[in-house]
């Protein structure tokens, strides 16, 4: 079973230009190499991954629906996503910690709410009304981690309840 993970955003950016800018973050860490462009990340059927072999695409979202969990559990409605799928071969800490190293500067040049997800099930990090809350799980944020955390933030846990 894949591990994925999910960023929503609600943003008045469009998808082209989130995926232009994480493309750009993306290069100049270097967690893609010169081939990843805004394009190749929101082409469908195109797989755009990283040197660690996470895949990640950014989508226009729908309007969601009024039962979903990001809407009835944190107050907003999404309007771009950024799907993260772990590769099955590298170390999926240093994936995740790459996925942080894209996010991060993301959140930094982007305005609006997001949520990072572990299937609606564990929330890594919410931005909301400007504040940035981080998982208070060590597990999920250790010291090596939380060093590449945008700032500033404080640690919190939220949830989502799926019922």
């Amino acid at each position: 079973m894949a591990i994925e993970y999910d960023l929503d955003i609600a943003t008045r950016s469009p998808a082209s230009e989130v995926a232009s800018w994480l493309a750009e973050i993306g290069r100049e860490s270097g967690v893609f190499d010169e081939s990843i462009t805004g394009e190749r990340l929101t082409e469908r059927g195109v797989f755009a991954y990283t040197r660690r072999e996470t895949c990640v695409s950014v989508l226009q979202q729908r309007p969601p629906q009024p039962w979903d969990p990001v809407v009835t559990n944190l107050g907003f409605a999404p309007t771009v996503g950024v799907g993260f799928r772990m590769g099955k071969e590298a170390d999926t800490s240093d994936q995740q910690n790459d996925m942080i190293r894209l996010i991060a500067p993301l959140l930094d040049r982007i305005e609006g709410d997001a949520v990072l997800h572990y299937q609606f099930e564990v929330v890594w990090l919410l931005r909301k009304n400007g504040e940035l809350s981080l998982n208070e799980r060590d597990d999920l944020w250790p010291a090596d981690r939380l060093a590449l955390a945008p700032r500033p933030y404080r640690r919190e846990t939220h949830t989502m309840d799926m019922d």
